[in-house]
């Protein structure tokens, strides 16, 4: 893992200077204020529009706290997971084809610290904008709603960022196999659809990045949230993997 202190300062630079860091901090903060203000006041926007019939207003339920949170885990989740693809589809694919990487290895660093730095900076990345994204959720759930366990909200957040890294370290791998950001994308997204497919499966459906959410509502909400070491294990297992598979393939690579 030689130089892997250097790489790794070298792509959290690239993120600032190319803006992804901060564009995709206020993506996710831009979700977390709306999810929300939407559970709230959507079934005031529907009523006003359906007014002339009572039968309709009558079936729009009244606006709680969970709803707040599902809507928050809805959006970070769907959009999280295309972030996270979108980030990583070209991160290795791009510097490939464009002979940077065989540049940057010509320096005395390994081709695992070249790896290892580059999805560590994307983890870093999705965590910053989770973070600000659970701030922002928190404080307006609490305006709008009531206040929530901030150990329980917290540890939803970390459940959220751990499955959108999966997505993202199985689209790093995708773009380590080829030599093109859109088959590395390809490859994320077919990931996601599997893994969306394998959720609604008995047993092993729970294990899934999707099926994190369960749990992370629970902790939000303060209810039971069951066994949620097993599936955090099982997801940080994929990531390795997933690192591990690329960088036994990008050491066998001609550049």
């Amino acid at each position: 893992m030689s130089g892997f202190g250097l790489l790794l300062r070298k792509e959290l630079l690239e993120q600032t200077r190319t803006m992804r860091l901060y564009v995709v901090a206020i993506v996710f903060a831009l979700f977390a204020i709306v999810s929300p203000l939407t559970a709230k006041y959507l079934p005031d926007i529907v009523r006003a529009l359906a007014g002339s019939q009572p039968s309709l207003v009558g079936l729009i339920p009244t606006p709680t706290t969970a709803d707040a949170v599902d809507q928050y885990l809805k959006n970070l989740t769907q959009f999280g997971a295309l972030t996270a693809i979108l980030l990583a589809m070209g991160t290795v694919a791009t510097e490939k084809e464009r002979g940077t990487a065989a540049f940057v290895l010509t320096k005395p660093v390994s081709r695992a610290a070249f790896l290892a730095a580059k999805l560590v900076a994307i983890a870093a990345n999705l965590l910053v904008a989770t973070a600000v994204a659970g701030i922002l959720g928190y404080y307006y759930t609490a305006v709008l709603f009531e206040s929530l366990p901030v150990d329980g909200y917290a540890a939803m957040c970390v459940l959220l960022w751990l499955s959108l890294v999966v997505y993202a370290a199985l689209t790093f791998l995708g773009s380590t196999l080829t030599s093109s950001a859109a088959a590395g994308a390809g490859i994320g997204i077919v990931f996601l659809v599997v893994t969306g497919i394998i959720s609604a499966l008995p047993t092993v459906g729970q294990y899934m990045p999707e099926s994190l959410a369960l749990p992370a509502r629970a902790l939000a909400l303060g209810l039971p949230s069951g066994d949620v070491a097993a599936p955090v294990v099982v997801n940080v297992a994929i990531v390795l993997a997933a690192a591990l598979l690329a960088w036994l393939s990008f050491r066998r690579q001609e550049l």
